[in-house]
């Protein structure tokens, strides 16, 4: 199994919105902040190619189709995804199967691309296999007045007309290597990626925590919808985290990418950093 961590570009934030309840003098020490209050993050997507043959794309980032309706978030260092795969050496034709942990604009956006300003929208990875929450996708669907603005039918729809959208009800085992957990809170029917590397389990923990910044379990976002949902969720994955000695991919972090977990008494905090070196692990930091 290789997995391999791509950024796919940059946005700006609001602390207070990432932190929701927490003071701004305790998040302060754990995250970067500008003038205006506002966190730099990335979206984060991971590349696995398992040895089964998988080629697996795991979130896609905002792509660039709503990039002026969404300009309050300062996009920056936008890529194109499909040539970011062709530098792996991976075309779109290769990739089999589309991850996205669910479907707000910063994870789904590459998931179709226009060829045009005047053409619609086409799956930008037509031989994959599109793999969503189930609650997931009929919040997209039909979303709480919460989440509209974070939904646009362009990023999934022409998936689901293209007859490659596969809904998840419950945990699935992708393949040998790769599973699929759903958890809730952030928004209903998130998936949470596990990959069972040779080295150790790694985990794309998606929003359930993401960022390094947000492990302390009671650090709930102003985005999460259901926020005691948010909580007890977190604390599930953090436990088999501790537990397991795995290692989170943090999705929207900056600065910190990857790392173990340990608990002191009752309280959760980053262990190690790791690197990903060229789709190995672990070096830790």
């Amino acid at each position: 199994m290789k997995i391999e961590l791509i950024e796919s570009g940059y946005f700006l934030a609001d602390g207070g919105a990432m932190f929701g309840a927490i003071p701004k003098a305790a998040w302060k020490r754990r995250y970067p902040y500008n003038d205006e209050n506002q966190c730099r993050l990335t979206m984060r997507c991971v590349l696995v190619r398992t040895g089964c043959g998988r080629v697996i794309l795991i979130d896609t980032g905002a792509g660039n189709k709503q990039l002026k309706a969404l300009s309050y978030y300062k996009f920056s260092e936008l890529i194109d995804l499909e040539e970011a795969l062709l530098s792996k050496g991976v075309t779109a034709d290769m990739v089999t199967d589309v991850v996205l942990s669910h479907l707000h604009f910063d994870h789904c956006g590459y998931a179709t691309v226009k060829d045009s300003p005047s053409h619609s929208a086409r799956p930008a990875f037509p031989n994959a296999t599109y793999w969503v929450g189930e609650t997931q996708w009929n919040n997209f669907i039909h979303p709480t007045p919460l989440e509209a603005d974070a939904y646009f039918p362009e990023n999934l729809l022409p998936v689901e007309e293209s007859g490659k959208l596969s809904l998840v009800s419950e945990d699935t085992d992708l393949c040998q290597e790769v599973s699929l957990r759903l958890y809730n809170g952030h928004t209903p029917g998130q998936l949470a990626v596990y990959m069972n590397h040779p080295s150790g389990t790694v985990v794309f923990a998606g929003d359930v925590i993401p960022l390094a910044a947000s492990v302390s379990a009671e650090w709930i976002s102003a985005y999460d919808t259901y926020p005691v949902t948010s909580y007890h969720e977190k604390v599930r994955m953090l436990e088999e985290a501790v537990l397991q000695n795995q290692i989170l991919i943090y999705c929207h972090d900056a600065y910190t990418a990857c790392s173990t977990i340990k608990k002191i008494n009752n309280f959760y905090k980053v262990d190690k950093k790791i690197a990903l070196q060229d789709g190995e692990l672990p070096q830790c930091q």
